[in-house]
């Protein structure tokens, strides 16, 4: 009698050891399955190659851009985002939202012919980090339309806001980076009017 209850506990025991190890095993598979998804997934994202000549063509200078605009931005510090030359100019910070945010406005208003509206952020009530993570959303988002957008959708055309003129998506895409263009080159002044060199301009 005891022996068999012995033997029971035993095999109950074993089995509770090995339902564990089990579990364990499950879980560690399915955070390896996740880890190697998401690997891939951005993997794809970062070799995507665009799907015609003219994104092609635009992808690098659209990547300098990302690159100059962004070490404008850092190279200013944070105490001096609050900086405006004059009473009706934007503050440093203002100029930095004000390119974030607008990428992606355009982008999807021109390029994509979206119906958007702006709300563009405080940027008095943002961190300088917080201030970068929004412009790197902004060039995030129309580098992944950049790489992913179809001739027939470049092909169509859009009336511009401001001017009246109707040009091709394509040539909106030039829109997007002129715009923020003019204004990291107030910002850049900015940065000179601090007595701070502004980063090397190179292409």
């Amino acid at each position: 009698m005891v022996g068999t209850i012995s033997n029971r506990m035993k095999t109950a025991v074993s089995f509770k050891h090995h339902k564990s190890n089990t579990m364990k095993r499950i879980s560690e598979l399915m955070i390896c399955g996740i880890t190697l998804l998401l690997c891939h997934t951005v993997m794809g994202q970062q070799e995507q190659v665009p799907k015609t000549a003219f994104t092609k063509m635009y992808l690098p200078v659209w990547l300098a851009a990302r690159s100059h605009c962004l070490e404008v931005a850092q190279a200013m510090p944070e105490e001096m985002y609050g900086y405006q030359p004059t009473g009706e100019s934007k503050t440093f910070g203002e100029q930095i939202v004000h390119i974030g945010y607008t990428i992606e406005l355009l982008t999807r208003r021109y390029v994509q012919g979206q119906e958007v509206k702006p709300n563009t952020p405080d940027a008095s009530k943002m961190s300088k980090k917080e201030i970068i993570a929004l412009l790197e959303q902004g060039f995030d988002y129309t580098e992944n339309v950049v790489r992913t957008i179809e001739q027939e959708t470049l092909d169509e055309t859009c009336k511009m806001y401001h001017s009246g003129n109707t040009v091709s998506r394509a040539f909106a895409l030039f829109y997007v980076q002129d715009h923020l263009t003019n204004h990291r080159a107030k910002a850049n002044l900015y940065l000179r009017m601090n007595g701070i060199e502004p980063p090397a301009y190179t292409w």
